[in-house]
């Protein structure tokens, strides 16, 4: 059982929903970010997704676009955004850490270098939104060898005759994409994702939260109503982005957090 599955057996326990939230791991700093990484499980979260800063983030929308070239900017590398879990473990050993981005940093450092290296700095789960399960055998398979989740997407345009396949070794959970488009496009609606999210749990035993386009508290609630969890990223990084300080970013945090603990 890894972390991910333990986090989603007590929040099912306990009757709560999950709340994840993103950030983009160097995001405007490496000092500033780790302090609010740190910070996430006290304001609330129950799994982080830890961002990988790339040079070409094609699912990304604007606000994540500008955070991954702040992070780059600042001389975050993959390397440290693995050192950022190695420093987070030194202080919390039960919040799952989800690491997502893409591909090409991954396949620059070597698929075995870097299983072992995310194992050993505590990562529980890959998001890696550019590799189909066509592709499997190049990172998903040895990630799951490895103890690694690897979290499939699932979307609006994710038909029946192609839900098999999305969820093959699918482990941990399943993300649920709300809207057809980038990050931050458009507001997730509970009644058009009610639905989804029912035919996908009737096709695999796996949690399934859902992400983009959750930007308040309210919307949190109501998402993760229908939903194992809801997940904000976009929101959060635009604040960031801003130049909130670590405190309002936190107390902003926990308003999400609060929401979808209230569904």
């Amino acid at each position: 059982m890894t972390r991910i599955d333990a986090k989603f057996a007590a929040l099912n326990a306990a009757g709560k929903k999950a709340f994840l939230a993103y950030v983009m791991a160097g995001d405007p700093d490496y000092a500033t970010s780790m302090e609010i990484v740190k910070g996430l499980p006290g304001a609330g979260v129950d799994i982080i997704e830890l961002g990988i800063p790339f040079t070409d983030p094609m699912a990304d929308g604007p606000t994540i676009q500008l955070a991954g070239q702040r992070a780059l900017a600042a001389g975050q590398t993959l390397q440290k955004t693995l050192d950022m879990a190695t420093e987070f473990r030194k202080h919390d050993n039960g919040t799952p850490i989800v690491m997502m981005g893409y591909y090409n940093p991954i396949y620059s450092r070597g698929v075995d270098k870097f299983v072992t290296d995310a194992k050993a700095a505590g990562i529980d789960g890959l998001i890696i939104v550019d590799l189909p399960p066509e592709e499997d055998e190049e990172l998903c398979i040895p990630a799951q060898r490895a103890g690694l989740n690897f979290i499939r997407l699932a979307t609006p345009t994710t038909d029946d005759a192609r839900l098999p396949k999305v969820l093959t070794n699918t482990s941990g959970f399943v993300y649920y994409v709300s809207i057809t488009g980038i990050t931050g496009a458009a507001d997730a609606e509970a009644g058009d994702v009610g639905p989804e999210v029912a035919r996908i749990k009737a096709a695999i035993d796996l949690p399934v939260v859902v992400g983009f386009g959750i930007k308040t508290p309210e919307r949190s609630e109501t998402i993760a109503r229908v939903a194992d969890g809801a997940v904000v990223g976009s929101a959060i990084v635009a604040r960031i982005g801003a130049g909130d300080s670590v405190t309002d970013v936190l107390e902003f945090v926990k308003s999400l957090a609060d929401g979808a603990h209230r569904a």
